[in-house]
């Protein structure tokens, strides 16, 4: 599903009424109807006798609030709408609306007036639902001391909140809360999902997102510059096995991994290339691990390399040479450690590979020694990072990779010519022509020694059975989230493994296959 910026809903909605035709106010008229449907439905689906509070603001998105307020009141609800500005304030559509509300013969509540908050803690005492129709997508910063003190109020209440198109105190480019900010049960957004309200900190106030049908043409809805997962679009991409296909046809994945302490991250990665439909996995790695990693998974094939104290050096470059000449994908770096005999072999190593390579863990650390070795690579690449591998790949803070993470990963996947892949909460993945993939699945269980590796398995194993990198880290990362949401279901998430999400990953493949 396409993601939206605010400027973009702007220009959304501006063709359609100069383009279309369509009037903005009837754009108006739709989007209440579509939250007057989500207030009954909340209401348990009759509205008649029920105490609705309305909080409007002075822009359209008040304008919105007071087609609810009518919608409403027409219904048999008790409407009392709040408005947390100047009335004189209202223009344009909002205006009408406002003029409308008057002539019904109803009244409006200036609760930005000193005896204000008396007003609205006297209201809320005996409603049962509020509608936030105070802010839009145009919002940037923080509240006013007042308009927040009335926001802390409405979460503090216990009642069911319904949100007009975004939560009032979320900005709706960057996620980010700068104050008091709705928390709400429901949102119902207009056309097409903002960006802030599925990143991270947007996610957690918006409650359910509904996106409502305001009759915008579908032709203006259509693009794929931001996109939120759907399990619809991965299964859409998960390639469907034959009926006389054999092993062969899954692909061949080399997995080039481990060191003496780190055997489980190697490990990890090969079982998961497998758990995920790769037909055939060979597993690189020192030769000091190689009895246990064979007696751990024996479907696993096995390359026992020359090492240094239980580290791989480049005296193991021409065997992997050798070997990748009969490979599909190569996965390098977990468990390999930041020595630098790992490094040096990974930066030999990356020159001579030629088909697509999932690059993780301490293979990014090599590489953020020479970025230059990137443009060696003569296959497509991914780059899985998390936001510390990110941080030095960058040579930037922790926390400017996260104040930042839409706009630096688009940047770093067009300027090194690669699909990145950007670890957590709401994993991003970006492609090379500036297109993003945010991910809703996934949970804080999944912080733990090993996610990783095994969604760099599940990433090698898709291009191993021919998803383009971009498709095969966006559909990695949607299955991967979906099998640690399994698992935090079944266990809880304090004690998730990865091993846990790794047991669940045949079951979500299933299960969005038979979506």
């Amino acid at each position: 599903m396409r993601v939206v910026t605010a400027a973009e809903m702007r220009d959304i909605d501006r063709t359609a009424i100069e383009q279309y035709g369509i009037p903005g106010v009837v754009l108006m008229e739709n989007a209440g109807i579509k939250v007057v449907e989500a207030v009954c439905e909340q209401l348990g689906g009759c509205v008649k006798g029920r105490v609705v509070t309305i909080f409007v603001g002075k822009g359209n998105n008040g304008g919105d609030g007071l087609v609810v307020a009518r919608h409403l009141l027409n219904k048999g609800a008790d409407v009392r709408v709040l408005m947390v500005a100047d009335p004189e304030q209202l223009v344009g559509d909002a205006a009408l609306n406002l003029n409308i509300w008057h002539k019904m013969g109803q009244k409006v509540y200036p609760v930005h007036q000193p005896n204000g908050i008396n007003m609205v803690k006297v209201s809320l005492m005996s409603t049962d639902l509020v509608v936030d129709a105070m802010y839009g997508t145009g919002f940037r910063g923080a509240v006013s001391e007042k308009i927040g003190r009335i926001i802390d109020l409405i979460n503090a209440s216990g009642l069911p909140v319904i949100a007009v198109d975004i939560p009032s105190g979320l900005e709706a480019d960057t996620g980010q809360i700068k104050g008091p900010c709705i928390r709400a049960n429901v949102t119902v957004t207009f056309g097409l999902p903002k960006l802030g309200m599925v990143l991270e900190a947007g996610v957690a106030v918006t409650g359910e997102m509904v996106v409502a049908d305001i009759s915008l043409p579908k032709p203006l809805l259509a693009g794929r510059k931001m996109n939120l997962l759907q399990r619809n679009r991965v299964r859409q991409w998960i390639p469907r096995r034959r009926l006389a296909a054999h092993k062969g046809n899954f692909g061949r994945v080399l997995v080039v991994a481990g060191s003496v302490g780190m055997g489980g991250a190697a490990l990890l990665t090969a079982t998961a290339c497998l758990r995920s439909g790769a037909g055939l996995v060979t597993l690189a790695m020192p030769e000091q691990l190689h009895d246990g990693i064979v007696g751990a998974a024996p479907e696993v094939m096995t390359l026992p390399l020359p090492q240094e104290n239980g580290v791989l050096t480049a005296k193991a470059l021409g065997a992997l040479v050798d070997k990748l000449k009969f490979m599909d994908v190569l996965a390098v770096g977990p468990g390999l450690t930041r020595r630098d005999e790992a490094v040096d072999l990974v930066h030999q190593l990356l020159p001579h590979v030629n088909i697509p390579v999932v690059i993780d863990a301490d293979g990014l650390n090599a590489v953020a020694k020479d970025l230059a070795v990137l443009e060696r690579v003569a296959g497509p690449v991914v780059l899985t990072p998390h936001p510390g591998e990110m941080a030095r790949l960058l040579g930037v803070t922790v926390d400017e990779v996260q104040q930042n993470r839409i706009s630096l990963t688009r940047q770093c996947a067009e300027k090194w010519a690669c699909t990145v892949l950007l670890k957590g909460a709401r994993t991003l993945v970006a492609t090379p022509q500036g297109e993003i993939y945010i991910n809703p699945t996934g949970n804080p269980g999944m912080a733990t020694a090993g996610s990783g590796d095994v969604l760099t398995g599940v990433i090698a194993a898709l291009m191993a059975q021919g998803l383009p990198p971009a498709e095969a880290a966006a559909a990695g990362a949607y299955l991967h989230g979906m099998a640690g949401d399994y698992g935090a279901l079944q266990l809880g998430m304090t004690g998730l493994t990865a091993g846990d999400i790794l047991e669940n990953l045949p079951r979500c493949i299933k299960e969005v296959e038979d979506y």
